[in-house]
């Protein structure tokens, strides 16, 4: 018998399509049918990648057309998979009730990145919106001591069979530290490992409840710590803080950059600029700009994100903190209306964030081979 296209097209025509049903014709997944005299070549698409379904293909379609054209033919049979991309979670299976996940960062350590994560808490708390805090800073935690319940141990709760932690409440935010279960003297000497499951439990094994905002005080750097939190939910957006000197902007620089990356993306709402300029209290009207002036304000518009706002460096905001009342609730006092105007305007940027982008994919990644070295 003279082997052609068209006869060998009539025999694929009784083969099923793998994962479809209908033939390889009908289907679609047959791209090509060439002859050379005893030799067939057939092109095939299919969409299910697993060996064992592409193996059974190839021989079913051999086996057809030694028996029902030439015995003796030699047929090759090239598949390939085109597979649907497998699309990530996003954001809301995992954390139900949770509106927005805002991650507080810095490049560089002692910019006053735990004094602006808790007025902004405390400020959103102020103008109405249900907050959250974690207090992710594992090997440093402070955020207790700023609200004033360094003493106070989360309690157990139990939530349609399961048993989470409930978090403490403090000047109407909902905050929970590693620092609740270490003494106040005691270190936290842990592997990353242990401090990525230790952050998780904090997020995930907690009962936060319906919130607008759940802020997470991160750790300064880019390290494993980010890397399980991009991992862990979906963050919809991170504000970085910074002070205005060169040797701070040069890290935050790099805080921005981590957020960038494709691996990663999280939108970055803006930056704070800390420690803006110095003013003394008997001389309310002078600033003295002693880390340098509108670095980070500079900085933001080299990168093309948004600045928030600059705090000056007052004695009432250090006094503040110590206390465990942060400065946002000093009523007129300049700290305070720092403070609220960093709050609006991150508010602000994420309603716009959330207009006009898609709402936040958890990270992928399996190895910090998925992370490239965030270049300045």
């Amino acid at each position: 018998m003279k082997l052609t296209k068209e006869s060998v097209t009539r025999v694929l025509h009784k083969i099923a399509t793998p994962g479809i049903g209908t033939n390889l014709v009908e289907s679609g997944a047959l791209n090509n049918v060439q002859v050379f005299g005893e030799e067939i070549d057939v092109d095939v698409t299919i969409t299910t990648p697993a060996l064992h379904v592409k193996k059974k293909l190839e021989v079913d379609i051999i086996k057809r057309i030694h028996d029902e054209l030439f015995e003796k033919a030699v047929v090759r049979v090239n598949i390939k998979v085109n597979a649907p991309e497998k699309q990530p979670e996003i954001k809301g299976p995992d954390m139900p009730g949770i509106q927005n996940v805002i991650a507080v960062a810095s490049g560089k350590g002692g910019v006053g990145k735990s004094t602006v994560t808790a007025n902004i808490a405390v400020g959103l708390a102020d103008m109405g919106f249900s907050v959250g805090l974690v207090d992710a800073d594992i090997y440093g935690p402070s955020v207790p001591m700023m609200f004033d319940v360094e003493f106070a141990r989360p309690k157990s709760v139990t939530v349609n069979g399961r048993s989470l932690m409930e978090p403490v409440m403090s000047h109407g935010v909902k905050v929970l530290s590693i620092g609740f279960f270490a003494g106040v003297d005691q270190a936290v000497v842990w592997r990353g490992p242990m401090a990525s499951k230790a952050l998780n439990q904090l997020i995930k094994d907690a009962h936060w409840g319906e919130l607008d905002f759940l802020l997470i005080d991160l750790p300064p750097g880019t390290g494993d710590i980010h890397l399980s939190l991009v991992q862990a939910i979906p963050v919809t957006g991170a504000v970085i803080v910074s002070t205005p000197q060169n040797v701070a902007l040069a890290d935050a620089r790099k805080g921005v950059g981590m957020f960038k990356m494709d691996a990663i993306n999280v939108p970055v709402l803006g930056l704070v600029e800390n420690m803006s300029y110095f003013t003394p209290a008997e001389l309310p009207d002078n600033k003295y700009y002693i880390f340098g002036k509108s670095g980070a304000r500079n900085l933001s518009e080299d990168l093309g994100v948004p600045f928030l706002g600059e705090v000056p460096l007052i004695q009432s905001i250090r006094e503040a903190g110590d206390i465990g009342r942060p400065a946002v609730l000093q009523g007129d006092s300049p700290a305070a209306e720092a403070f609220k105007e960093v709050t609006r305007n991150m508010v602000e940027q994420l309603v716009e964030r959330n207009d006009k982008l898609s709402p936040t994919r958890k990270v992928e990644i399996t190895t910090m081979a998925g992370c490239s070295a965030v270049k300045k």
